[in-house]
């Protein structure tokens, strides 16, 4: 059930990417950053929740059939969600913020720590809720963009202050039990999924290709590439990882909150901006890279491997973060050069840059 409900992502990350692909500027680089806050609170509090229930039992089976239909409608809404749908958007997410909270309160009782926990984490959804709603009901796309980044902030700040409430003080995360496996092959399956989306992309803009030899190229490198960024986290992190939580005992929530509800939330929206800069050199490779493209295609991978490089400094693998980091760096430079030519040039030069960390991480392993 897990995975069925994981399935609407595929469509949201699709439209999440076309958001930016159709406005390739800082306004709408924000636009998908709020869109994602909203997208990626409604998975990983269901994949918290999903660790705590049998997801197999007919109320669970239930519950995550219905927000999955919630989950539907806000990824249906993505593209017009700074116009005509926004409060169609705000609706759906907040209903499962509420519906989740409320059934997980019910499920543990207040009476039981849990059940506290996440009475607590109610309140700050309802708090944030009620943001969100505004924002859908506001008509201009730049006031509502500042009202929703507001309400996205929120939500982004109720962990870090431990849901404190008036009268009822802050939950600590060791309150918060959780299965360090499950969660961790949770947010593997969700990045595995956004690099599914990569290669959809990757496909359906060849489809639609000018027929040209650059397009061609472009095809085959930004395939390249994606391979190249799935390597050094899937050959090389993924299952220490999770081995790592697995062995944390009384830190698994602490490590599950940073190194995989922080740090895999910058993966996944690195991949997701990745697909964008594939699909702008398929379309138009010969076209002059502006700062907008370069920016994609340094951004996306740079995205990726900080986050990379939190996980592994929080999972306590030793200086291994450094070489993402250094990753990072290189892109930013070789993508600065690149910038003084095409498209294509621009898109050959970062995935120069992401073979070699691949081929050099693979060598010193």
């Amino acid at each position: 059930m897990e995975l069925f409900f994981d399935l609407v992502y595929v469509f949201a990350f699709t439209q999440l990417s076309e958001l930016l692909y159709d406005n390739l500027s800082w306004i709408g680089a924000g636009e998908m950053a709020v869109i994602f806050v909203a997208l990626w609170w409604s998975w990983s509090y269901t994949a918290w929740a999903t660790g705590w229930v049998d997801p197999e039992r007919i109320p669970v089976v239930a519950l995550l059939a219905v927000l999955m239909l919630a989950s539907l409608v806000m990824a249906a809404s993505i593209l017009e969600a700074f116009a005509g749908r926004g409060e169609a958007f705000a609706v759906a997410y907040v209903a499962m913020q509420l519906l989740r909270g409320g059934f997980m309160v019910r499920a543990f009782g207040v009476r039981d720590r849990m059940g506290r926990n996440y009475l607590q984490l109610l309140g700050w959804s309802a708090l944030s809720g009620v943001v969100w709603l505004v924002g859908g009901e506001l008509h201009d796309p730049h006031v509502r963009l500042l009202v929703w980044a507001g309400a996205a902030a929120l939500d982004l700040l109720a962990p870090a202050l431990g849901f404190r409430l008036p009268g009822a003080g802050a939950t600590s995360m060791s309150d918060w039990s959780v299965a360090g496996g499950h969660l961790a092959e949770r947010c593997q399956l969700l990045l595995m999924i956004a690099f599914g989306e990569s290669i959809m992309r990757i496909g359906e803009a060849w489809v639609h290709r000018d027929g040209s030899f650059g397009a061609d190229c472009a095809f085959v490198i930004g395939f390249v590439w994606v391979i190249c960024l799935w390597s050094v986290y899937f050959l090389h992190h993924a299952e220490p990882g999770a081995k790592a939580i697995e062995r944390a005992g009384e830190d698994a929530a602490q490590l599950a909150r940073s190194a995989y509800m922080y740090a895999h939330a910058a993966m996944i929206a690195g991949v997701v901006v990745v697909a964008v800069a594939i699909h702008k050199a398929i379309e138009k490779p010969s076209v002059g890279a502006d700062a907008g493209f370069a920016a994609i295609c340094v951004g996306g991978p740079a995205l990726l491997l900080l986050g990379l490089a939190l996980s592994k400094r929080w999972l306590g693998h030793g200086a291994e973060h450094r070489w993402p980091l250094a990753g990072a760096v290189a892109l930013a430079l070789a993508g600065t050069v690149a910038s003084f030519g095409d498209q294509l040039l621009e898109l050959g030069a970062v995935t120069a840059v992401s073979a070699a960390l691949a081929v050099a991480v693979q060598l010193t392993d």
